[in-house]
C-alpha cells in the first residue's frame, strides 16, 4: 500500500535507477530478441564502415587523378616529340626544296648563257664563213682575171684551131708544166715508151690477173714481179700492168704510177673530145675542166691519189 512519498533513510543505499530494457522486435521474420551486445557491436561496426568507405574511395579517385595526369603527361610528351619531328622533317624538307629550287635556278641560267652563247657562236661562224666566201670570190675574180691574160688567151687561141701538136703555147706550156713531170719516172727508158703510148693513145692499163703472162725487163729491173713496180724500180704491191701498143709484154705498176699515167691520159682524152668537137660548152667551162685535170696531175705526181687506184 502506498503510504505517501518515500523518505529517504539514513544509513541505506540509494534506490537503483531505471535500465532501459530494448522493445521486442516486432518483424515477423525475427524469431527472437537480440541482446543489447548484438546491437552495441552493430551500431560500431556500422559506424566503422561509414568512416572508411569514404576514405577509400577518395583514395582510389586520388589514384586515378593521379593516373590520368601521368598519361596526360606522358601523351604530351610523346605528341610534342612527334611535333617536334615532325617540324624537324619538314624544316629538312623546305631545305632540300630550297636547294633543288636553286639549283633549278642555276641550270636555267647556264643554259640560258649557254644557249646564247651557241647563237653568238653561229652568227660568228656564219659571219666568218660569209667574209672567207666573199675572200674566196674575190680572190677568184682576181685570179680570173690575171688567167684571162694569160692561160686563158692561150687556150682560147688553141680552142679556135684546136691541134695536138705540142709546140703550140698552149699544149707546150702543159707538156711542161704537167705531162712531163707527171710521166718523168726512174726508169727512163720505159717512161719515154709510157710517154709515146699515151700521146698515140695506144696504152692499155688492166688489173692483174691470177695468170702471169710473159714479161720483160726493162734497165735490169724484174717487171714479171707483182711486188716490184717496173717504172719507179720500188717494191711495191703491184695490183695493175701496163702494155705498150700491140705488144704482148706487161709491166706491173705501182698505185702511184698507175695515178699518174691515169691523170695524163684523162687530160689527153678531154683535148682530144674538144679536137673532134664532142664537146658542146662555151670557152669558159671547157677552160676551168681543163685546169680541173691539170689539177689531178698535179696532185699524182706529189703523190696524192685515191686508195682504190
Amino acid at each position: 500500500m502506498w503510504s505517501g512519498p518515500p523518505q529517504p533513510d539514513q544509513g541505506l543505499p540509494p534506490p537503483l535507477a531505471a535500465v532501459p530494457v530494448p522493445w521486442k522486435s516486432t518483424d515477423p521474420c525475427q524469431g527472437h530478441r537480440e541482446s543489447p551486445g548484438a546491437l552495441v557491436e552493430t551500431s560500431a561496426g556500422e559506424e566503422a564502415q561509414g568512416q572508411e568507405g569514404p576514405a577509400a574511395a577518395q583514395l582510389d579517385v586520388l589514384r586515378l587523378r593521379s593516373s590520368s595526369m601521368e598519361i596526360r603527361e606522358k601523351g604530351s610528351e610523346f605528341l610534342k616529340e612527334e611535333l617536334h619531328r615532325a617540324q624537324k622533317e619538314l624544316k629538312l624538307k623546305d631545305e632540300e626544296c630550297e636547294r633543288l629550287s636553286k639549283v633549278r635556278e642555276q641550270l636555267e641560267q647556264e643554259l640560258e648563257e649557254l644557249t646564247a652563247s651557241l647563237f653568238e657562236e653561229a652568227h660568228k661562224m656564219v659571219r666568218e664563213a660569209n667574209m672567207k666566201q666573199a675572200a674566196s670570190e674575190k680572190q677568184l675574180r682576181e685570179a680570173r682575171g690575171k688567167v684571162d691574160t694569160i692561160l686563158f688567151a692561150e687556150f682560147q687561141a688553141w680552142r679556135e684551131s684546136p691541134t695536138l701538136d705540142k709546140t703550140c703555147p698552149f699544149l707546150e706550156r702543159v707538156y711542161r708544166e704537167d705531162v712531163g713531170p707527171c710521166l718523168d719516172f726512174t726508169m727512163q727508158e720505159l717512161s719515154a715508151l709510157v710517154r709515146a703510148a699515151v700521146e698515140d693513145n695506144t696504152l692499155t692499163i688492166e688489173p692483174v690477173a691470177s695468170q702471169t703472162l710473159p714479161a720483160v725487163k726493162v734497165a735490169e729491173v724484174d717487171c714479171s714481179s707483182t711486188n716490184t713496180c717496173a717504172l719507179s724500180g720500188l717494191t711495191r704491191t703491184c695490183r695493175h700492168r701496163i702494155r705498150l701498143g700491140d705488144s704482148k709484154s706487161h709491166y706491173y705498176i705501182s698505185p702511184s704510177s698507175r695515178a699518174r699515167i691515169t691523170a695524163v691520159c684523162n687530160f689527153f682524152t678531154y683535148i682530144r673530145y674538144i679536137q673532134q668537137g664532142l664537146v658542146r660548152q662555151d670557152a669558159e667551162p671547157m677552160f676551168w675542166e681543163i685546169m680541173r685535170l691539170r689539177k689531178e696531175m698535179s696532185l699524182a705526181k706529189l703523190g696524192f691519189f685515191p686508195q682504190e687506184a
